[in-house]
């Protein structure tokens, strides 16, 4: 199975998301929107770098169920309450996004909203995935 990232003629590559992803058939997977807590619930940092790692590191368990790897994820979307947290993390984030994800890059959407509903939760992640 392959995933083809679509950029249009004439666009600006993007940087660190594609614009847009085709995705040969397979199984889709919806991943709810996942947070920075452990399994049993709990918030170990308050911090958005650890909370955005742990976030991601749900996802990618939350794939695996489904026999799913990194690289089958197509869309992800972020929910963050902490718009300068995220600005002043952004290369953090990155090697964390680089050390879980590799160079995958789905399309992505950024929205940053006033509060998450589990506190003190700081970034929420939610995705889909097309595996084989």
């Amino acid at each position: 199975m392959s995933h083809t990232a679509l950029l249009p003629e004439g666009w600006a590559p993007p940087i660190g998301y594609a614009n847009g992803i085709a995705a040969d058939p397979g199984r889709i997977v919806f991943i709810a929107g996942q947070v920075g807590w452990n399994a049993q619930q709990q918030f170990e940092s308050e911090a958005l770098q650890p909370q955005f790692e742990q976030a991601l590191k749900n996802v990618l368990a939350v794939l695996a169920v489904a026999g799913g790897r990194p690289e089958h994820i197509c869309r992800m979307t972020a929910y963050c309450s902490d718009k300068p947290a995220y600005l002043a993390a952004r290369r953090q984030l990155g090697g964390v996004w680089r050390e879980l994800m590799g160079t995958h890059y789905p399309a992505m959407s950024m929205i940053f909203v006033s509060a998450l509903l589990d506190e003190p939760g700081k970034i929420e992640l939610e995705a889909t995935a097309v595996v084989p």
